[in-house]
């Protein structure tokens, strides 16, 4: 090997934290122990990085730098996403991207020769018969900064869906969605969200989105098949409880200038007349200080039209202001500038989708049985929708 590698991996400094991962460190150990001529030393920590970089489920230490400096978190990484890197760290970065791709592209047995020439001879068919990965480097510099620029760094470039917890974002490895075309009835609703999420893709102004109405008609199966939708591969879903609304603007903040377009969902959203957490959304839809990114959108849905519940005391009580607190308590359905409504279809509609649901299940059944063992279904089940539709059919499954 002509190059010191050692002295190579001690002057790395944007990536520094990859070097402290246990692959990292037994990569900077082996060639601190070649570099000393510690021969013993070095072959234990080349067999340690085999089998780490190897438990990580790569063949190639090429391919275990690329994944690191991808979903790692740095501060080259970070400034490149928002496309507001400096010059010196730029040139940082791309020294210690030199660095690793140099060391990918390092053949093993030049490093197994290199650990022979520290032992005695007799350990030389130990050595030569070290497990080997591959020597190829599929990155460089341009290839990691533009990755950054594109796809954003750390997890929101690795994973699509996260939960908003307790000021924590936790990712979402495997997202439950139902793809677009498994979804039934409600197309008009549908397009509605889909036009406006391209309008949030393509940088454009948007509206927060309401989709209230009966439960069962699909509403929640709506906002999260957005992900699965082709052109929205740069969209991220995040789900936030209305136990955590309170943190909505540390999450916001914490969202802005990244490169990555940003769905807040609540589900079920629904507020007790007492409860006052409907105020700090209020504040994020519209009229807070602090602004709302153009990168996020908050998309909410509900079984009522009108957010926070009302008793018949609240319009007879003695307040004298009575009909001012009304108007501010059901003020906030009004915040989300698109609203729409999910109602349950009618019988005419149900049984269709009943007939359509069959055929595409392969259900074989006389029409005007099917039609009317629906009939008998819908009228023990609550109101006429998709869920209730599919709840039928799986009853006619053996």
């Amino acid at each position: 090997m002509n190059e010191n590698f050692y002295a190579a991996l001690k002057s790395v400094s944007p990536y520094r934290t990859l070097l402290d991962e246990q692959a990292g460190t037994s990569l900077v150990g082996l060639f601190g122990a070649l570099e000393r001529g510690e021969g013993e030393q070095a072959m234990d920590q080349y067999t340690a990085l085999f089998e780490q970089i190897t438990a990580a489920g790569w063949d190639s230490l090429g391919d275990w730098f690329l994944e690191r400096m991808r979903y790692g978190v740095g501060p080259f990484a970070e400034a490149a996403a928002r496309g507001e890197e400096s010059e010196a760290l730029a040139k940082a970065a791309e020294h210690d991207i030199g660095v690793f791709r140099r060391i990918a592209l390092l053949p093993c047995r030049e490093l197994k020769n290199a650990i022979a020439a520290c032992l005695p001879e007799s350990w030389g068919g130990a050595v030569q018969s070290l497990p080997e990965w591959q020597s190829r480097a599929e990155f460089d510099f341009n290839s990691v900064r533009q990755f950054y620029r594109v796809n954003g760094a750390g997890m929101f470039a690795r994973y699509r869906a996260f939960t908003w917890n307790r000021s924590r974002l936790l990712p979402v490895e495997h997202p439950d969605f139902v793809p677009e075309e498994e979804l039934w009835g409600y197309r008009l609703q549908r397009d509605k969200v889909v036009a406006n999420t391209r309008r949030l893709i393509e940088g454009r102004s948007v509206n927060n989105v309401l989709l209230f109405g009966d439960p069962g008609t699909g509403k929640s199966a709506t906002v999260k098949a957005l992900l699965g939708m082709p052109g929205f591969e740069n969209l991220r879903l995040i789900e936030v409880h209305k136990a955590d609304l309170g943190d909505l603007g540390e999450l916001i903040r914490m969202l802005a200038h990244r490169p990555q377009k940003f769905i807040l969902f609540i589900d079920d959203l629904a507020f007790d007349k007492d409860d006052l957490t409907y105020s700090v959304l209020k504040s994020v839809l519209e009229g807070g200080l602090e602004p709302r990114p153009a990168n996020v959108a908050v998309y909410a849905t509900s079984n009522r039209r009108n957010l926070v519940k009302q008793n018949f005391s609240d319009r007879n009580g003695d307040e004298v202001d009575n009909r001012e607190t009304i108007q501010e308590k059901t003020s906030l359905a009004e915040r989300f500038g698109l609203r729409i409504p999910y109602t349950a279809l009618n019988r005419n509609q149900f049984l269709d989708m009943v007939e359509e649901l069959a055929a595409v299940r392969g259900i074989e059944c006389d029409r005007e049985v099917l039609r009317a063992e629906a009939v008998k279904w819908e009228m023990r089940h609550p109101n006429r929708t998709p869920r209730v539709a599919l709840q039928f059919l799986a009853s006619l499954q053996k």
